[in-house]
């Protein structure tokens, strides 16, 4: 008995346990991410239609019969999707001439909104008696699935790639922080940086999707928290906001597995619950902090 205990907590648990802190670390990152580029301490993964991108690419990969495996498929298309999500955000901006960090944010809503719409549509018309709607809602609402020791090598590595390819990002985002005119008088390239910061930062979203599913708010509270802890400085903000998502998310998939067992609730539904209160209270503070106007 001792034995096929320590069997499930080495084949099933541990592993799960490191990949929801891998996907954390890689929500938070994102989050600091795209904080810094569009200096907004609000602004989130999902604003600039990657995550959106990444769960259309997912949703066809559970879908639609390729022929191919889809331990791997899922994957590949979904980070698919967020790339090319990302590079028609990029596209649509350039073409009205707003490559500046509001313009893409405003462009990158209308993507995740036209992207999620598009989503709706295939898991209604697609899913039938073969091919479960619930087994594609229970990933868009968010959870960790457990995987093979080797499975989760590669996670890792994908999480280690991004943390040190986001830290090449670090002094630009300081920079920016100064402002467009104070970055480039220190000889930072704005227009060339702040687009390769969205791709980038896409491109972790996509790893994180691709793994977790949709997972609301902890790319917008691990930041913060890993401001409150190291300051200001990105080369510190990075790594603090992969740890502090890191955690959360592990503390959200234990919580989520034990609530209500032997079933699961969905990942996503945790972290909104927790996440929703948080939002409400940094809008508070901004309103009250810039007097009353967003």
């Amino acid at each position: 008995r001792e034995t096929l205990r320590g069997r499930l907590l080495w084949e099933w648990r541990m592993p799960r346990v490191f990949a929801a802190a891998c996907v954390g670390a890689l929500l938070g990152l994102s989050g600091a991410v795209f904080q810094g580029v569009f200096r907004n301490p609000l602004a989130e993964p999902y604003l600039l239609g990657a995550s959106g991108g990444a769960a259309l690419g997912a949703t066809i990969a559970l879908l639609v019969p390729l022929g191919l495996p889809q331990s791997w498929l899922l994957p590949v298309l979904a980070f698919a999707g967020a790339w090319g999500s990302t590079v028609l955000v990029l596209g649509v901006a350039r073409v009205a001439g707003a490559l500046d960090a509001s313009g893409m944010l405003l462009a990158g809503v209308a993507m995740a909104a036209m992207l999620g719409a598009i989503r709706s549509f295939l898991m209604l018309a697609l899913s039938d008696e073969t091919v479960s709607l619930q087994v594609v809602m229970s990933w868009v609402l968010g959870g960790i699935q457990t995987p093979t020791w080797s499975g989760l090598g590669w996670l890792a590595l994908i999480t280690l790639a991004c943390l040190l390819a986001t830290q090449t990002l670090a002094r630009g985002l300081d920079l920016l922080g100064l402002g467009d005119a104070t970055a480039q008088s220190f000889g930072l390239d704005v227009a060339r940086f702040v687009p390769r910061a969205v791709l980038l930062g896409s491109l972790v979203v996509a790893a994180a999707v691709a793994y977790g599913g949709l997972v609301a708010f902890v790319g917008l509270a691990a930041p913060h928290i890993a401001r409150w802890w190291v300051g200001p400085r990105h080369r510190w903000v990075l790594p603090a906001s992969a740890l502090a998502g890191a955690v959360v998310v592990t503390v959200a998939d234990a919580i989520a597995r034990s609530v209500l067992p032997p079933a699961e609730v969905p990942l996503g539904l945790i972290t909104a619950v927790a996440g929703g209160p948080f939002f409400i209270v940094l809008l508070a503070r901004r309103l009250r902090a810039y007097g009353g106007r967003a």
